[in-house]
């Protein structure tokens, strides 16, 4: 057992933040420590119960199942603060972590174990007959692993920047997302140890980015960023591929439409998840549920969303869990737009009136709403060896604050293609995209796809980008000569490009480390050793009208709300 999970829970002395309610008369909290919870294999999984104290009745309970820890800081994060407010709080550790039995298999024993919990949950005398779900990142994908098999009982799940899958999230775009997997197993791996889960989130990712720059074969990574072979990492190079059944018992996002229960969800324009979060969030729209989703300036290990996401499932489950709905707001879809520094509120997501506008790559580097220009292509060559690196853009570990990429642009692999100045805001809110015409002389090969916010002294920072990896079902012939048009779907946002800015957009083949560099070759994922140069074309002439897909949406005053002054990212 680890010193984190020794440590005694905090005692809640939290001061109230603005628009949450102050409990009334549940000051304290008593724990059952260690609760045992046997799984159908014969395995024990331990689980801490936290009851506010003064009540008469049980009252309603959150579940969380988590492989983090239960105690000390956790315990904070894991939704301690609800209890003094009329709740519940069981905690379990998730197998093969914390002193729960059996082995750790990250993703593949969720669902079993997960339902397993929620029948012990409802046989025990103190289960009141109303349960809710809570989580962030593998907390939340642990909810929905049972969410539609957990029965009537289950009446409220509020999730945090999350999904139902994390198998696109591991392949972006077909690629590999190299840093993210390999410092997320790095940190499983070691949290257990002593002070790991102090040390561990910091050497990491660190230790991830240096066994990436090393130029050896993915498979050898692992051990050269943590000592030794880590089975997931493995697990998740082996099945890149699809089909082979790997991810049939991983992957809940064909179920979400089923699930009952009121979902509310938070996530980041920055974070890994967002674009898999927000297909859960149409899934359940496409089922005739009414989900809650907030999207902030927030990255994955952005602190930031730590209060937004207290305030906003306390509220979200006195609704569900108690029957007092007077703390929600009346649009359940809460976005902030980056660039103009405010909250809009809207009825759906994508924000109704939206429009698509496809903004064409000139030769030149020139880029705008005018048709494709009479002109050649534009080329450059990607080297795998010395790949393409991305400055910015989402990461699991560390900041993913925009950043100034111009570096990146003066190197002779990124093709830039900039706007003129914009005579008016320009408010970019929802999916973005491209329609490339390429053409490469691999056939296996990337294309990566950034947007990006110039200012007028020339900073230019990210917004959001993609990749995708070729050959792709996307793909397909456009003329002759090898010509491919392809769709390549970037992280959705919500931006303001302001009045003296310009829309920018680059064209490359890679964002290393944070994706694998693609060999050229074809050889398989985790053993690729030779490595040839790629020769890139991206036509934007009127027969190939390469564009990026801009969903642009007026101001309107009624969705406008100030950002409160924690909230905002200044």
């Amino acid at each position: 057992m680890a010193l984190r999970d020794r440590l005694p829970a905090p005692p809640i002395r939290l001061r109230r933040p603005r628009g949450i309610p102050r409990p009334r008369g549940l000051p304290r909290y008593t724990a059952e420590r260690d609760l045992p919870v046997t799984m159908p294999d014969g395995v024990t999984l331990l689980a801490d119960r936290y009851v506010p104290t003064g009540v008469r009745r049980p009252p309603p309970t959150i579940l969380v199942r988590t492989p983090y820890g239960r105690r000390g800081p956790a315990a904070v994060l894991n939704g301690l603060p609800f209890v003094p407010f009329g709740f519940q709080l069981v905690v379990q550790s998730a197998r093969g972590t914390f002193g729960s039995g059996g082995e750790f298999d990250p993703l593949g024993s969720e669902h079993d174990d997960g339902l397993a919990t929620v029948e012990w949950l409802k046989r025990q005398p103190w289960f009141s007959g109303s349960f809710g779900t809570y989580g962030a990142s593998y907390l939340g994908y642990s909810a929905w692993a049972v969410a539609a098999e957990a029965g009537p009982e289950l009446k409220a799940m509020s999730l945090q920047i999350t999904a139902s899958s994390f198998r696109d999230a591991a392949y972006v775009g077909g690629s590999f997302a190299l840093e993210s997997t390999l410092s997320w197993t790095g940190l499983t791996h070691r949290q257990q140890e002593p002070f790991g889960m102090l040390t561990a989130p910091l050497l990491s990712r660190r230790r991830a980015v240096r066994a990436a720059r090393s130029g050896r074969p993915l498979s050898e990574l692992d051990v050269l960023a943590g000592g030794a072979p880590m089975r997931f990492y493995q697990d998740l190079l082996a099945n890149h591929a699809p089909g082979g059944g790997f991810w049939d018992k991983r992957d809940f996002s064909g179920r979400v439409g089923e699930v009952a229960a009121p979902v509310n969800l938070l996530g980041g324009w920055y974070d890994v998840f967002l674009p898999w979060e927000l297909k859960d969030y149409l899934a359940l729209r496409a089922a005739g549920h009414r989900p809650f989703l907030t999207i902030g300036p927030w990255w994955h290990t952005d602190a930031r969303h730590g209060l937004v996401s207290f305030r906003e499932s306390l509220a979200w489950f006195r609704a569900h869990l108690r029957g007092d709905p007077s703390g929600l707001r009346a649009d359940p879809v809460r976005l902030y737009v980056t660039g103009a520094r405010e909250w809009r509120h809207y009825r759906d997501w994508p924000p109704p009136g939206m429009r698509q506008e496809r903004w064409h790559l000139h030769a030149g580097g020139g880029l705008g709403e005018d048709g494709p220009q009479d002109a050649p292509p534009s080329t450059y060559r990607f080297d795998p060896a010395r790949p393409t690196p991305a400055l910015g853009g989402p990461t699991l570990l560390g900041s993913s604050r925009p950043v100034d990429n111009r570096p990146l642009e003066r190197r002779p692999d990124v093709l830039v293609f900039t706007s003129p100045v914009l005579a008016a805001d320009l408010d970019v809110i929802g999916p973005v995209a491209a329609d490339l015409f390429v053409r490469s002389d691999r056939e296996h090969t990337d294309f990566v796809v950034r947007l990006c916010d110039v200012a007028p002294d020339g900073t230019s920072r990210n917004v959001c980008e993609g990749g995708l990896r070729l050959p792709a079902a996307g793909a397909k012939p456009a003329g002759t000569a090898g010509v491919r048009r392809v769709a390549v779907d970037l992280w959705p946002t919500g931006h303001r490009f302001p009045r003296g800015h310009r829309v920018r957009v680059h064209v490359t083949s890679g964002a290393h480390p944070k994706v694998a560099a693609n060999p050229g070759t074809g050889e398989p994922l985790a053993t690729a050793r030779t490595m040839v140069d790629a020769h890139q074309e991206v036509f934007h002439d009127p027969g190939h009208p390469s564009a990026v897909l801009l969903p642009v949406v007026e101001r309107s005053a009624e969705a406008t709300v100030p950002a409160p002054a924690e909230e905002d990212p200044r």
